[in-house]
């Protein structure tokens, strides 16, 4: 799995073309107690994922679902990560998102970085029912710039529709994403800065800005863009995030009472250095719940080391191996979210080679 990081303070004002400031008002979202039960057994069955959660700072593991669905009651924003092709991960936001109904009722919008701002009509048309899921799959197909495969959130969206809950197009536009990534934000046009926020800030957490250097492998072609400079490339990825924390703050700040589940690449939530740092200066008091889903044969006994602070909880699943893993690009690319490192251990067997 790959992860994207930034640091370096970077602030580039847009003026009269930037998104206005958000205000900043204090949490207005009641606070929930623990459920009861919250240490009774866990009973797993084949048609759901596995809940092994493991706290990512403390090490301690939750006990029960009641313990996971108290997690994400009392929390505003809640991210469940994702690392790309892999069913468990999206059965595991299915998972939150339920949990989320029972607490908001309706009160919920679902966010998803792989579909970007200028969807949010056709997102607005499909969620209320204005729109069949034929044509929302072909205007998001045809239209979309991020690589969406709407098979692998059909249980959302339908949810969302049927529950007549909020979605949000949180993304750039990928073309405005490889353009920073070559020529730097300097370069784009008025019409193109209208989906960044103000200020685009690079966050200087050091481990996440520490990978992208590592990630960032010089200047080339790739199959996805062209990046001529690493500051460029942070710069890109900075956007990107700022504007994705910027949406759904934005969101939050509009519509007291409600919360979001945001739906991104693990490489979005790592750390919380990327979209949870943006949304967290852009709306004082928010109360967030990352969970970077992970890789595992079997529930380890022991949080990882290298697990550590990767987000707020670490969930672990067994995702089948697949026959023919795609190898690694040499060169760093700008994509919605691609594959992470390795982090397993010997005392955490990977199921798929390299991943």
């Amino acid at each position: 799995m790959k992860v994207f990081f930034f640091s370096i303070l970077l602030s580039v004002p847009f003026g009269a073309y930037a998104a206005p400031k958000l205000k900043q008002p204090e949490a207005n979202i009641e606070k929930r107690p623990a459920l009861p039960g919250a240490d009774a057994p866990l009973v797993l069955t084949p048609d759901r994922p596995n809940f092994c959660i493991m706290g990512a700072q403390s090490g301690k593991a939750l006990h029960s679902e009641a313990a996971f669905k108290s997690i994400v009651w009392k929390n505003d924003v809640i991210y469940v990560g994702e690392a790309g092709g892999e069913p468990l991960d999206n059965m595991a936001q299915f998972e939150a998102l339920k949990a989320m109904r029972t607490a908001r009722g309706s009160k919920i919008a679902v966010g998803f970085e792989l579909l970007d701002q200028t969807l949010q009509p056709v997102l607005d048309d499909y969620a209320a029912g204005r729109l069949t899921e034929e044509a929302f799959r072909a205007k998001t197909d045809r239209e979309n710039d991020w690589d969406f495969d709407f098979k692998m959130y059909k249980p959302l969206f339908d949810f969302i529709v049927t529950n007549k809950l909020r979605a949000l197009a949180l993304n750039i536009p990928k073309k405005t994403a490889d353009k920073i990534a070559l020529s730097g934000l300097e370069s784009l046009t008025p019409d193109e800065k209208q989906y960044l926020p103000e200020p685009v800030t690079i966050t200087r957490h050091k481990k996440y800005n520490d990978y992208l250097k590592t990630s960032f492998s010089g200047p080339g072609d790739t199959a996805t863009t062209q990046i001529s400079t690493l500051g460029n490339y942070l710069a890109s990825m900075a956007a990107s995030n700022e504007s994705m924390g910027n949406r759904v703050a934005g969101f939050l700040n509009e519509n007291p009472g409600f919360a979001v589940l945001v739906i991104a690449g693990n490489s979005r939530l790592l750390y919380n250095a990327a979209i949870p740092a943006s949304v967290k200066a852009r709306f004082k008091g928010v109360r967030q719940a990352s969970f970077y889903t992970e890789n595992a044969v079997k529930c380890p006994e022991l949080l990882p080391k290298e697990h550590k602070d990767l987000a707020n909880y670490i969930w672990y699943m067994n995702h089948p191996a697949r026959p023919n893993p795609a190898a690694a690009s040499p060169v760093a690319t700008v994509t919605a979210d691609p594959a992470m490192p390795a982090l397993s251990t010997t005392a955490l067997p990977a199921a798929e080679p390299g991943k």
